[in-house]
């Protein structure tokens, strides 16, 4: 992904005499994020033990039924061993994240678009997570308690548990900051 294509995404949502501060885009490509030291041991076991059972009732002639209702559980296997992979790197190719004068801006999707806009006023709970490398998120909100064992699993329905963030971008501590002083400006400009 070029470098100004978020500069060029987040200009289609600006609003008249608003200003762009900041757009930036999460790391690209395959990753693996801190959950998977438990995921990929749990999903190796959830597979193989699928498709073991598919496999056995195929060999043994078991009833349609039995070999019918594995299918479902070794394709749920497959999509914890490797398609979860490319599906969070293919969401992540797709977002776009913004910071203006006056609000945070995320725009992603996998096969459609969510603008998600929150005006600067009236964030709490500014968070940073910040790795060795500069690289690392920034929330607006507080993570549900079991978020971090989720952490780029996509299904349906598990959107409402995670909370809008600016996640892996580089220098994340300058755009924290700059967050903040937004959000200061926002507040003498209002009050």
């Amino acid at each position: 992904m070029n470098p100004g294509a978020a500069e060029v995404e987040m200009s289609k949502h600006l609003e008249s005499g608003e200003a762009l501060r900041w757009a930036g885009v999460p790391k690209q490509g395959v990753i693996l994020r801190g959950a998977d030291a438990f995921m990929i041991p749990f999903s190796i076991l959830w597979c193989g033990f699928a498709i073991f059972w598919e496999a056995s009732v195929l060999a043994g002639g078991g009833p349609p039924f039995f070999a019918l209702f594995g299918v479902p559980f070794v394709l749920i296997g497959l999509y914890f061993v490797f398609g979860r992979f490319f599906v969070d790197s293919k969401v992540r190719a797709n977002t776009y994240y913004g910071l203006t004068d006056r609000r945070v801006v995320i725009v992603s999707g996998l096969f459609s678009r969510t603008t998600n806009s929150l005006p600067l006023r009236t964030l709490h709970d500014i968070s940073l997570q910040e790795r060795s490398d500069g690289r690392g998120t920034v929330m607006f909100g507080r993570p549900h308690p079991f978020a971090s064992s989720y952490a780029g699993m996509q299904w349906p329905g598990m959107g409402q548990h995670q909370i809008p963030s600016f996640e892996l971008i580089p220098e994340a501590k300058r755009v924290h900051d700059q967050v903040l002083e937004a959000q200061r400006a926002a507040a003498a400009t209002a009050g």
